[in-house]
Order: C-alpha cells, then structure tokens, then sequence
C-alpha cells in the first residue's frame, strides 16, 4: 500500500524561518536545513534569506545535478501543499538542464591557465621595474601595473569561488587563497561569505551587502530610514554625518573607489578575528600576512617617500577600475526592501542586474561580469561560456516580459552617476535638514 503524502502550508513553513529552525522547500518537498546551516559552503546567509519558503530556483543556480541525492538527509517528510511553478521559472530550470546536457558547466577552455600567465608575467614586471630600475617613471608605472595585476587577480579569485577552475578542489583553494589572501590581501573567506548572500539577495537593500554602503553612498532614498541590515546584523542610520556624506555622492564616488580596497581589507580582518564561523581560519590569516610582509616590503624598497606614496595611490587607484564596475552592475537597477522571494527569484535577478556591452576582445577587462544577468542566472558557468548563453537568456527574458538591461561601459557609468546624484538632492530635500551655511547653499545651488 503506497504512504500517504503529509503536507503543510506555505504560512506553516514561513514559521520555520530563523537561524536554529529553517526549513526550506526544494520542488515542493520540505527540507530542515537548520543544522546544516552552520556548515554551509555557503554560508548561513543564503539559506536565512530563503528561510520558510521554496528556494528551488536559488539551489538549482547554486548546485550541479550530483547533490540532489544529498537532499534526502534532510527531508522532513512533508509536502508543500499547493505547491506550483511559474512559467519563467519552469522555462529557467529547463534551460539550466539543457546547458548540464550541453557540458557547458564543465567547458572552462584555457582562459584561466592564459590569466595565470598573465599575472605572473604582470607581477614579475611589477617586481623587476621596483628593485630593477632607477627611473620614477618606471617605479610610477610598476605601481600602475600593480593595480592591474589586482584586478586580474580579483577576476580568478571570483571565479575560483564560484566553480572550480582547477583540476581538484585542493589545488583550487590553493589558487582562491593564493590569488586573494597572498597576493591582493583580501580573504577568500570574507567574500564568499559577502558575494553568496549578494547573489541570493540581489539588489534588496536590507538583504544584500553589496547595497549597504552607509554613510558613505546610498542607492536608494528608501535607505534614509535608517533599515537594518540583516547581513551585518546593525542598524544602517541614516544621521546628520551620513546625510551629508550622501548629499555630495554623486561626486565622491571615483575618488572613493580610488581607495575602496581599504575597505576591503578591513573587512577581511574584520571577518577573520570576528566570532563567527570561519572556514580554514589559521590558512586566511596566514594568506593575509603573507601579503603585509610582501607588499609593505616591496614599497620600501623605493628610493625616497614621494615615489612610495605615489606607488601605492597609483596601485589603489587603477585596482578601483574594478570597485566601479562592480557597481556599473547593480547600483542603477531596480531595488526593494525585504528578503527575496523563492517565488520570483528569477525575475529579481533579472530586475536587479545590468550587464555592460562590448566587444570579446574587451572580455578580459570586465572579467566575464559584462554578463551580469547571465552570470547572476547561472554562477557556475565558466565565465567563457557566458556570452555563448546571451541570446538564450535574451530569449527567455523576452518571453516572459522581463527586462535584460545592458548598456556600454560610458552608458552605465553615466547611469550610475545619474542614480547617486538622484538619491543625493533626495537626502537634501528631507525635512528637518542639517544646519546649513552660505557655502552649504553655494554648492547645492547647482547640485
């Protein structure tokens, strides 16, 4: 005699929805992933944003088919009751399947092998033009390089985190380790925590910390009242110091990216000596010294204090090339409060995203990130096969009336701009401003 299904609704599963008690449902069967939760290779942060509902689409981007078995460990016995799928979910999930059939998650070709070279070519130049030359112009130029060589590392660190660009999972941490902590002194472990919940959460500003950028930038006038970030579990206030930090944003902006690595590496310490959960602890503190001893020891050896700073402000600011087109990609796109929704998962994706047009010959400077929504659709593509998918997801977003946002570089830029300078007048605008001065009312004059 064939068990007869158990079932619960979806308002009994949104009860089951804080760190401890999470339950999920994966194609309508409901799993407690609450002890998992704490071992994640994800982190905890996806899996409480998706707490209490159907998270099918988010696992289905995330996992290859070889998982799913792994699902029973957790399954509760129960059923979602009247559980259903969208038509642009059912279309997204047919297509991840077609591109398993095709092999296109495993067809990573030779780029990875090709930047390696690069940056090793990149890092010996850097190297040589410090201690093997007299010139300023030379010491100048290595620093320029520098920066360069960060940003390409930064492009192997992103995608190392999400698939394995390596032969094994071994010699792949050695390169995410390597190529962030050693090398651009940034943990692998403080951005994985930082880039999955990103990626889950796309463009809700209380959910995704790629958002939260206060006092500093605010994307959104919805931010000026004061939302909390679950993310990083502390209140985003909206105060008389950040309002005229945002005020004068759509200015700041370059000049902060120019220095945005600092944050960064606060960030990393910050994570690193937390007491939070922290994969492989020891080796990402030991990465990270690795690159205080060798970057502070290779400024030193300039000749004289002017070429060390410039030298470092010249490194800073061609790796902040990068800090803007991570946010080319996101800061000008639709943004909402609250946690997203396994229900629309896709759509956010899409709405959340713009990707940057240009030629494949310019697809080592962006990274493989021009494809923003293909990459945000399906994270474990090999960056080559991205723009082999476009038309596909193009198709797809046509079909269903979704947007697929995409500008040039100089376009996104100026649409980044516009969105910063937007938000700006707004934190002007509202009642009971700061004091203002004649020089307070001679700059905003013209905004």
């Amino acid at each position: 005699m064939a068990e007869t299904k158990r079932y619960i609704s979806k308002e009994e599963l949104k009860t089951h929805s804080r760190d401890g008690d999470l339950w999920i449902s994966i194609q309508g069967k409901v799993y407690n992933v609450s002890d998992w939760a704490k071992v994640h290779p994800g982190g905890s942060a996806p899996l409480l944003s998706l707490a209490g509902q159907d998270a099918t689409d988010a696992f289905v981007a995330y996992h290859p088919g070889v998982l799913w078995s792994r699902l029973d460990d957790f399954f509760t016995g129960f059923h979602l009751e009247d559980y259903a799928v969208s038509e642009a979910s059912r279309d997204y999930r047919r297509l991840v399947y077609e591109f398993s059939k095709m092999g296109l998650f495993e067809k990573k070709g030779h780029g990875v092998f090709v930047t390696l070279c690069a940056m090793a070519v990149m890092f010996s130049a850097c190297i040589y033009g410090v201690l093997g030359s007299d010139s300023t112009w030379v010491h100048l130029a290595s620093g320029a390089l520098m920066g360069l060589f960060w940003i390409q590392s930064g492009w192997i660190g992103h995608d190392s985190g999400h698939y394995q660009v390596m032969m094994n999972r071994r010699l792949n941490r050695f390169v995410q380790v390597l190529s962030g902590n050693c090398l651009a002194g940034i943990s692998i472990a403080w951005w994985k925590w930082n880039h999955n919940a990103h990626h889950i959460a796309c463009n809700s500003l209380d959910f995704d910390p790629d958002l939260q950028h206060m006092p500093v930038f605010a994307v959104s006038s919805k931010l000026f009242s004061s939302l909390t970030s679950y993310f990083y579990e502390r209140k985003m206030n909206f105060d008389c110091v950040a309002r005229f930090l945002v005020s004068y944003q759509h200015w700041t902006f370059y000049p902060v990216m120019c220095v945005a690595r600092l944050n960064l590496f606060a960030q990393s310490w910050s994570l690193l000596l937390s007491k939070r959960r922290v994969p492989y602890r020891a080796q990402e503190i030991l990465g990270l010294l690795v690159f205080w001893i060798w970057y502070p020891l290779l400024v030193s050896c300039l000749p004289n204090w002017w070429e060390r700073v410039m030298f470092v402000v010249l490194s800073f600011s061609f790796t902040g090339i990068q800090h803007v087109q991570f946010c080319l990609n996101h800061f000008s796109s639709s943004v909402y409060v609250g946690p997203p929704s396994g229900n629309d998962w896709f759509e956010k994706q899409t709405h959340g995203s713009l990707d940057i047009s240009c030629s494949s010959w310019m697809d080592w400077f962006h990274g493989g990130l021009q494809f923003q929504i293909e990459h945000h659709l399906f994270p474990r593509l090999p960056r080559n096969q991205l723009r082999n998918v476009s038309p596909f997801v193009q198709e797809l977003c046509k079909k269903h009336n979704l947007p697929y946002d995409c500008a040039s570089f100089w376009k996104a830029n100026v649409l980044t701009l516009a969105t910063l300078r937007t938000a700006a007048l707004q934190a002007r605008d509202l009642a009971n401003p700061i004091p203002k001065n004649l020089v307070w009312e001679a700059v905003n004059t013209h905004g």
